[in-house]
């Protein structure tokens, strides 16, 4: 991973960054449009929806033992989807301020703010489905969509886009997959929400990410050029006193 924050690994000459192409928007709208046709397949009966069966199922299977490793892992993420996982962009935030980055700062406002606001408490709030019995955590309303799995996919994509240089950002996608499956299991593990939460969750939060990635796109890669032109000519002059 880069230390370089947002987006001037792909401002460079030659370098690629395919953010503000036709796919990027299409996977935004595909994943926003899934979670969002989940939510009226599930509003209508929101105690027996179509698959309620697979939650069902997919539920007993996360019938425990609840200790040991399992538990372990279950409880960091839990804490890292809450309180503790909102330190991450909150230094991010004051680090892009600090710098001056004043396009990378909004658009991780306009991920997190408008990832979660309007869109996954918008979802919970048309939908209201009820959890599963005895959670093994705290929980508020709504079980639909999956606030922690939501989280995971945005902070993904925010640190993908502001810290990964796009020629490493594959393996960093692949990684960021992982996570947040592991987010989305330590959730019904934790019988905090159904699986299909889970899964609406993530391509939620996903599909929030990257519509903005796609709409900051243009900004961001101004401000990467005129951020590298600024340390250019910072480090010209530090090599001509030097000298």
């Amino acid at each position: 991973m880069s230390g370089n924050t947002a987006t001037a690994p792909s401002a460079r000459p030659g370098s690629r960054d395919t953010a503000r192409g036709p796919g990027v928007l299409l996977l935004a709208l595909v994943l926003l449009g899934t979670a969002g046709l989940a939510a009226l397949v599930v509003r209508p009966d929101v105690a027996e929806p179509p698959f309620q069966g697979l939650d069902d199922r997919w539920l007993a299977w996360m019938g425990g033992p609840h200790e040991g490793l399992y538990a372990a892992v279950a409880s960091a993420l839990n804490w890292f989807g809450g309180p503790v996982g909102a330190l991450v962009p909150l230094a991010l935030l004051i680090l892009l301020l600090v710098r001056g980055r004043w396009v990378s700062a909004g658009f991780l406002l306009a991920v997190y703010l408008g990832g979660n606001l309007l869109v996954v408490q918008a979802l919970k709030h048309l939908v209201d489905r009820p959890r599963p019995a005895n959670p093994l955590v705290r929980v508020d309303h709504g079980s639909f969509p999956s606030g922690h799995a939501a989280t995971a996919a945005l902070l993904v994509v925010a640190v993908g886009v502001l810290l990964v240089p796009a020629a490493r950002r594959r393996a960093w996608w692949l990684g960021g997959a992982a996570f947040t499956l592991a987010m989305m299991w330590s959730r019904t593990w934790l019988h905090a929400h159904w699986l299909t939460d889970t899964v609406a969750g993530a391509a939620a939060g996903a599909g929030a990410g990257l519509l903005a990635w796609w709409i900051f796109q243009p900004a961001l890669a101004r401000e990467g050029v005129r951020t590298h032109g600024r340390r250019g000519a910072a480090e010209r002059a530090r090599v001509g006193r030097d000298g």
